[in-house]
């Protein structure tokens, strides 16, 4: 009798659960989307989407310590500056393989900013078309004027202090 007993608050246990995991998954906010893929030609249509304001494109990975260190501080910025009319956009380098991860440094940062994943391949391509001479080195970020015209950028990363005088300076840009 008391295997019994034992035996039926085991099944009404595991009938709770399913019933709360069958609730959470119907509640459960869904995932967000995966960044939208981009080339070198992607890129310049995003460049051009965005001509009449002042853009701060970075660029990042999940394997990239310094950007790792970044990201929040330019997702504070990003919060910051928007209402003086800053734009911001992300641009992830991470390989296919690193997918799991990226959607992990996503969740966990929450950017207010729109990122986006390089396509696989035309590396050289896609350089040129972001800054030629550039080696494709992260962290990266591209500072655009109103007119739609590269005016800076920081290879390497960088300062609270940088990216606020250079934020500024491109706020204050006709």
């Amino acid at each position: 009798m008391r295997f019994t007993l034992n035996l039926l608050a085991l099944v009404a246990a595991l009938l709770t659960l399913l019933v709360t995991l069958t609730f959470a998954q119907s509640t459960a906010p869904r995932a967000a989307k995966d960044p939208e893929l981009i080339d070198a030609q992607g890129y310049t249509k995003l460049v051009e989407r965005y001509k009449g304001k002042p853009l701060l494109v970075t660029f990042w990975a999940t394997w990239c310590e310094p950007c790792r260190d970044e990201y929040p501080m330019l997702n504070e910025l990003a919060k910051q500056y928007a209402p003086q009319g800053l734009n911001v956009v992300g641009v992830d380098l991470d390989q296919d393989g690193d997918l799991i991860l990226m959607r992990r440094f996503l969740a966990r940062y929450k950017p207010i900013f729109p990122n986006y994943r390089k396509k696989q391949g035309g590396e050289d391509a896609f350089v040129q078309a972001v800054l030629p001479g550039w080696t494709g080195s992260i962290p990266a970020s591209f500072f655009y004027g109103k007119d739609g015209q590269q005016i800076g950028n920081f290879v390497g990363a960088g300062s609270r202090e940088k990216y606020e005088a250079a934020i500024r300076m491109l706020l204050s840009k006709p």
